[in-house]
């Protein structure tokens, strides 16, 4: 595996326009902010080596190089799910591939669905803290030299980001949540009962992505910062069916509120 990214690393190196240190990942219905981005170069997944190819509506598949905010970044217009029947290695190659090439920011986006009885659909949530519900860790197996065998997850989530993005939302009069994302393996929403199970563990918003990135990127010393947008509710008494086609016009309509702040995050 290691051997495949430093070739996937290599091949993208020869052919970059640019160099950042900024990689932004964009979920489920979360294009827009790939739309502000001064475009150099776009390159479909299916071109590059070793890289997996989104499978998922919503997702456009292309590894973007360009400048948002005055600055040069990378950007993933769609991920790679393990729901999808990808491994968890898969899921997180590209990110492994960021770090390779000189990545120190990584900036995640997705669509959730909430468990905190105060959200609404259309609330953004700043991420906090997560918890890994899915059934593997990306790191299970041997570990790959970018950092420690064990690593301290007590800030999964830059505190330094997480405060500049609050300030960014107050001066743009943007409401903000803050809470932990919890990722299962999906596909499917939850049941209820699940919603309520996973409140009740602590969770304000559950997905089926983000974690594993997350994880990878602070094994290899990156800083994360993550929003998530509440697609959806559930675990109430009067359960709403919810279907992929209304969680991509949901986080569609809250859009422009998340670039501004994921773009002036990005600036500064």
């Amino acid at each position: 595996m290691y051997t495949k990214i430093k070739e996937t690393a290599a091949w993208l190196r020869e052919r970059m326009p640019n160099a950042p240190t900024t990689a932004i990942v964009l979920g489920t219905g979360l294009g827009q902010l790939a739309e502000r981005i001064e475009r150099i170069l776009s390159i479909p997944y299916s071109d590059i080596p070793n890289f997996p190819v989104s499978t998922v509506e919503g997702h456009a598949g292309e590894l973007i190089f360009g400048r948002l905010g005055g600055k040069d970044v990378m950007a993933m217009e769609g991920r790679f799910h393990y729901y999808e029947g990808y491994t968890m290695q898969q899921v997180t190659f590209p990110v492994r591939v960021m770090y390779e090439l000189g990545i120190k920011t990584l900036f995640v986006s997705n669509a959730a669905g909430g468990t905190n009885p105060n959200f609404k659909i259309g609330d953004l949530m700043i991420i906090t803290d997560h918890i890994n519900y899915m059934p593997e860790n990306p790191l299970h197996g041997p570990n790959i030299p970018t950092g420690p065998r064990f690593p301290d997850m007590s800030e999964a989530y830059s505190h330094e980001l997480i405060a500049q993005a609050d300030s960014i939302a107050a001066k743009h009069g943007i409401k903000v949540q803050h809470g932990i994302y919890l990722a299962t393996q999906g596909p499917t929403y939850e049941t209820p009962a699940e919603y309520r199970m996973f409140a009740r563990l602590g969770a304000d918003a559950v997905g089926m992505s983000t974690v594993p990135e997350v994880i990878v990127a602070h094994h290899c010393g990156i800083r994360c910062f993550g929003m998530s947008v509440i697609t959806d509710l559930g675990g109430t008494d009067n359960p709403v069916k919810v279907t992929h086609e209304e969680v991509l016009r949901a986080a569609e309509a809250v859009q422009p509120l998340m670039t501004t702040i994921m773009e002036e995050l990005i600036k500064n």
